[in-house]
């Protein structure tokens, strides 16, 4: 299989409880905000499709692919806290495409886990990650165009947080329909204490 490529990149698996409930808000966000008419052509993705990008490798090397698995096999050791799901942010900001959720990070972990991973995938691959802050969403909606959507109200999020349970390499494969993902190795992760402001 020399020379064939593979679409690929690394994420945090949402819990089903948590995809369920955000692919409810989208399904209300595509109603009540009129984004599946007209030019947007919404299309609120399925639940086991959520999930939260570590690092995108883009095209690489089937030759890599053990490598990579291995790699974030190895990142799954170490606890990572409670995360909280925040405000709504169409993506890229110039052209969007795409509505998210923001995605907070109280204890830091998300971070710590998320550059473990980007050093291992760079130590035994020659793909160089990209200059940028970290900035930590899940996807909920993809649209073909939704530029003219981007300054419609919205639904308020939910009041909603979640401990990620595994971190994946996944491939993505682009069909009509969207792109479709397949695990190519995942680990389990642990669960650190978070207590929210005001609880104690």
């Amino acid at each position: 299989m020399a020379g064939h490529s593979v679409r690929l990149f690394a994420a945090v698996q949402l819990p089903e409880d948590a995809a369920e409930t955000l692919v409810r808000w989208g399904r209300a966000a595509v109603s009540e905000a009129g984004l599946g008419g007209g030019g947007a052509r919404a299309r609120v993705l399925a639940r086991e499709a959520l999930h939260l990008t570590l690092c995108f490798l883009g095209s690489r090397s089937v030759e890599e692919l053990d490598a990579l698995a291995g790699a974030v096999e190895d990142c799954g050791e170490g606890a990572i806290g409670e995360l909280v799901v925040g405000a709504p942010v169409w993506l890229p900001p110039r052209r969007p495409r795409a509505l998210a959720v923001e995605i907070h990070d109280p204890l830091g972990t998300l971070a710590e886990l998320q550059a473990r991973v980007r050093d291992a995938l760079a130590s035994v691959s020659g793909w160089e990650p990209p200059r940028g802050r970290f900035r930590a969403h899940v996807t909920v909606i993809r649209a073909r165009d939704a530029g003219g959507a981007a300054g419609v109200a919205l639904p308020a999020t939910p009041r909603l947080s979640f401990v990620p349970s595994r971190t994946a390499l996944l491939r993505s494969q682009l069909e009509p329909a969207g792109a479709r993902y397949e695990t190519v190795a995942s680990a389990p992760l642990g669960a650190a204490g978070y207590s929210p402001p005001g609880s104690q």
